[in-house]
């Protein structure tokens, strides 16, 4: 909307001082001369705006210019209600219009105080997560239109292993971990479960949809993964080389705990489908990996370590003829 994009820049104006066309563009996600017209707009509405010329120019406010403009909008507020409006829920650039806005309305030095903080950095001391899913804006934007509106939705879903099929669901609510965004839904009255990013298409219907109309999603969500995590998958705990982490975190079905171990090791818990693929994964890591728990998983790889040293045991004379002569140091 305009009026949002031409408030979004006074906003910008007001907290950075004079920028660049591009900066600004860049900003707004627009293009430069969308800006430029944007900058007219402004100047004929009687914001003093004004242009400077050269290589360190740009575009300014008279200093001293205030504007009482900041009320948010609906996804602004939601994307500030959302806990930072996650990217994977579609709020990003709502979220950045509300932080303008609040921004201008906070006490000198408040913002200063604010970029002394981070949270969830995407990059880390440990090796780099797992990139978050990427979902398309349409379908991001029907799915959630969906259930903020409490209407039944439609999903052209490819479960793993399967071709895509259409599904008709009633929308719960939206979740998003470890940079991945799930829907909560019913089918059928049955609880369902979809991953965003496997979602190919939707279409919100007119039928309300048929759900609880209040929710404690997060207790929700607790009881689906403990659900998901008990059927026929065992825990396991790992201590693991940070150079090895993101391998298996590659194998493993689910992570349900992360902490750092001593020296530069992580502990994780985490869960496989059963203890052969348990065995199969941590052996791939070689010494740079240990199980933990159960003992089952322990007993089972020392008795693959100890058959492979037997196959390859080399007899005392084998040894010795193995290494090589004097002359050949």
């Amino acid at each position: 909307m305009r009026a949002d994009r031409l408030v979004s820049l006074v906003l910008l104006l007001r907290q950075r001082g004079r920028l660049t066309a591009d900066v600004i563009a860049r900003e707004l996600e627009v293009s430069t001369r969308t800006v430029l017209r944007d900058i007219d707009a402004l100047s004929a509405a009687g914001v003093p705006v004004y242009a400077e010329r050269g290589r360190h120019g740009g575009f300014a406010l008279l200093p001293g210019f205030r504007t009482e403009l900041t009320g948010l909008h609906h996804d602004e507020a939601l994307a500030l209600l959302t806990a930072g409006g996650s990217p994977a829920f579609g709020l990003e650039s709502a979220l950045a219009s509300a932080i303008r806005k609040v921004a201008d309305t906070v006490p000198a030095g408040a913002t200063d105080a604010a970029q002394r903080l981070l949270v969830e950095p995407q990059t880390d001391l440990l090796p780099r997560r797992t990139p978050p899913d990427e979902v398309p804006a349409a379908t991001m934007t029907e799915v959630r239109r969906a259930v903020l509106a409490g209407r039944r939705l439609r999903i052209h879903y490819a479960a793993t292993g399967e071709d895509p099929r259409w599904r008709t669901v009633d929308p719960i609510g939206l979740v998003t971990v470890r940079g991945r965004a799930y829907l909560l839904a019913l089918r059928d009255g049955a609880d369902r479960t979809y991953r965003l990013s496997r979602i190919h298409a939707a279409g919100t219907l007119p039928e309300p949809a048929a759900r609880p109309a209040q929710i404690d999603l997060d207790k929700v969500w607790r009881a689906r993964c403990d659900r998901f995590l008990s059927t026929g998958h065992i825990p396991v705990l790992v201590r693991v080389s940070p150079a090895r982490r993101d391998a298996l975190l590659q194998t493993a079905v689910a992570v349900r705990a992360e902490e750092q171990d001593t020296g530069d090791w992580v502990r994780l818990e985490v869960t496989y489908q059963d203890l052969w693929h348990a065995e199969w994964a941590l052996w791939q890591l070689g010494a740079e990996a240990e199980a933990l728990s159960p003992p089952s998983l322990r007993a089972a790889l020392h008795d693959r370590a100890a058959a492979i040293a037997a196959r390859y045991h080399l007899p005392h004379t084998a040894q010795e003829e193995s290494r090589p002569s004097d002359g050949h140091r």
